[in-house]
């Protein structure tokens, strides 16, 4: 088509007197092949568009709302209720020392709070929370009782300070009761009482989450998450910062977030160890701080 209307042009301009009869029907018939041209390019174009929004838009299979299947939704809902600020476990009166560390001076502003989080995240009680939370989730899902009743017994004495066991302990009493009342699942009694005693906060995090079949490392990250956020919402609390100042720091600690997530889903009770001393320290110090907003 297009050597065609070449063609036209070329006998259009070999018209010697513009204006003729002749010159005159050969540009109508130049008009007439370009407007079928272009219109067929243009259908074309529709009909292309229209295949690929059709094939973009295909409703996926009864089973797959939005890409995922019922027992995905299920379990994305569960872990954004339990591990949201609005379960109540009692989560928001905690600092975990941060408290003390803003007192000291040792944070004072949002740069400050996020190299001291990643340090926790990274090097401190974040890490070994994350690998008891692993273990606990493994021990439930294997229903092997010996496993996490040593998962359970280890976490709980695995704290630096008085807070600190207070604080892990009653979230995770917390977060049992209310799972049992709101969430209760067949099973789920039978792995509460193989623990034997107290469960602290990662371990019931874990074991609620195995015995609900939700897959370990969205619970991980879900829990790194919500530690996170309220370890930096105690700190824009009391630095002060502003909200946006806030969100800058959570998305600073992204990459760590998730390569402690890596590393604690990877990690077995021996990689076990903490180096963040000053951290601990904090938690210890702020028992005798005069002044106290949090209870750790």
């Amino acid at each position: 088509m297009p050597a065609a209307v070449m063609r036209m042009r070329q006998i259009a301009r070999r018209c010697r007197t513009p204006g003729t009869t002749i010159h005159r029907t050969v540009m109508i018939i130049i008009t007439m092949v370009m407007t079928i041209i272009t219109t067929s390019i243009a259908i074309t174009t529709i009909t292309t568009v229209i295949s690929m929004l059709m094939t973009a838009s295909k409703s996926p299979p009864p089973d797959h709302p939005g890409g995922m299947t019922e027992a995905e939704g299920a379990a994305l809902y569960r872990l954004m209720t339990w591990l949201s600020p609005a379960f109540p476990v009692g989560a928001f009166s905690y600092s975990g020392g941060i408290e003390w560390a803003v007192e000291a001076g040792d944070i004072a502003d949002a740069a400050s709070l996020g190299d001291w989080l990643a340090s926790m995240l990274a090097d401190g009680s974040g890490f070994c929370d994350g690998v008891f939370l692993a273990a606990a989730h493994r021990a439930a899902s294997a229903h092997d009782a010996a496993a996490l009743r040593e998962v359970a017994e280890l976490a709980a004495a695995f704290v630096p300070s008085r807070e600190r066991q207070l604080e892990t302990s009653s979230q995770g009493r917390a977060f049992i009761d209310i799972a049992r009342s709101a969430w209760n699942r067949d099973g789920l009694d039978r792995i509460i009482a193989q623990c034997g005693g107290a469960i602290v906060y990662p371990v019931a995090v874990g074991l609620v989450s195995a015995a609900h079949e939700i897959p370990i490392a969205p619970t991980m990250h879900a829990f790194f998450h919500a530690l996170t956020s309220n370890w930096i919402s105690a700190g824009a609390r009391l630095v002060p910062l502003g909200q946006t100042d806030s969100q800058r720091v959570l998305a600073l600690l992204e990459p760590v977030v998730v390569a402690t997530a890596k590393r604690a889903l990877q990690a077995s009770l021996d990689d076990l160890g903490s180096a963040a001393f000053r951290a601990d320290l904090a938690g210890m110090r702020h028992e005798t701080q005069y002044t106290r907003l949090f209870r750790s």
